[in-house]
């Protein structure tokens, strides 16, 4: 039997990105132990696969508020040009491709973090059959 920490240890080096092997050579697991604990434990893997995805985001990036506010800001001052210029030049259509392409990237940084569940853990008044989805 392997210990609580073994297995934490293993789904957040899964989460990491490390293969069986390795991991077997590191915590002296059966490679076999370790694919059905990949079965087992796939909601933690990628839970914590979007918890290390996320945190890297704010290292490279910095924090999603501060990228989404600064996008808002480009946004602002290309919209103010647009007031300003006549519709039929040419550089207006790229304005307006500007425009566009911000409001997808502020889209995409509003996102939400997505997590998930196994779905027997879902409390039943939180459950919705219809889309298996479980909002905390």
């Amino acid at each position: 039997m392997h210990s609580p920490e073994t297995r934490q240890k293993f789904v957040e080096r899964r989460a990491q990105g490390w293969s069986l092997v390795r991991i077997t050579a590191e915590l002296g697991v059966a490679r076999s132990t370790l694919i059905e604990w990949s079965r087992q434990l796939r909601f933690e893997i990628q839970n914590q696969l979007a918890i290390e995805l996320d945190d890297l985001r704010d290292r490279l990036l910095g924090p999603r508020s501060a990228r989404a506010a600064g996008l808002a800001e480009k946004l602002a001052h290309v919209e103010n040009e647009l007031r300003k210029r006549d519709l039929a030049t040419l550089s207006t259509q790229r304005l307006f491709s500007l425009s566009l392409a911000l409001r997808r990237e502020i889209e995409r940084e509003t996102e939400g973090v997505h997590f998930v569940t196994p779905v027997k853990d879902i409390p039943d008044a939180e459950y919705i059959e219809q889309v298996q989805e479980w909002k905390p």
